[in-house]
């Protein structure tokens, strides 16, 4: 894997291995980028990611994971926003987030291979940790009916900013200027009534509950 040289904004760039990892690592959602008749798609998809290889799964009618084999490379996104910058002008008024873009060929993962269990898993517990031990994985059919792809990471940037407004050299004006942090945050889990009976919550839950 490289890194590719960020030109715009190069004092945000963070290209390490480690950098990257973190970035992927704290969230499961990313926007997939491909090539479909001469057209550009972007789709919001989850993911698991261990070593240099993101993992996305879905319906083996899936309309963008049967294209993204067709594409040569496709282009991972994937953004956290940290916060709002408001600086004292429009032109360094700025946000404070950490992104990460990654490059790569699709690959089929195929059903007999002990990957394919491997990559569901990957993607399973990278969104809530200890959850593929907990739940059912489905039966024959249901496990048939998924595609799993592999996209090994070819080359990555990572971009990330933070802290106040920079630029503002002159008091231009009584407006307040600073920075207003956000977050994510996972709220109180909502049982289904059908079968908790008993209100166990799982293991897995109260971790991501308390962790995110």
């Amino acid at each position: 894997m490289k890194f590719n040289k960020i030109i715009r904004g190069n004092n945000r760039q963070e290209n390490t291995k480690e950098d990257l990892y973190r970035v992927l690592d704290a969230g499961f959602l990313c926007h997939i980028s491909f090539v479909y008749q001469g057209k550009a798609h972007s789709i919001p998809t989850a993911y698991g990611r261990e070593g240099d290889i993101i993992y996305i799964h879905g319906s083996t009618k899936n309309h963008m994971l049967n294209q993204l084999l067709n594409n040569d490379e496709v282009c991972i996104n994937v953004t956290h926003l940290d916060g709002v910058v408001l600086a004292q002008t429009l032109f360094n008024t700025s946000a404070n987030y950490r992104s990460a873009v990654v490059y790569g060929k699709a690959e089929l993962v195929s059903h007999e291979n002990e990957e394919f269990l491997h990559g569901l898993k990957v993607i399973t517990d990278h969104i809530i940790n200890g959850r593929w031990d907990e739940v059912f994985l489905g039966t024959p059919s249901q496990l048939k009916a998924t595609m799993l792809l592999k996209i090994p990471i070819r080359s990555a940037s990572v971009k990330i900013r933070g802290g106040g407004p920079q630029g503002d050299e002159n008091d231009y004006s009584d407006t307040w200027s600073g920075h207003i942090p956000m977050k994510l945050v996972a709220q109180k889990p909502i049982e289904d009534l059908k079968f908790n009976q008993q209100h166990i919550q799982p293991r897995s839950v109260k971790k991501f509950v308390k962790n995110y």
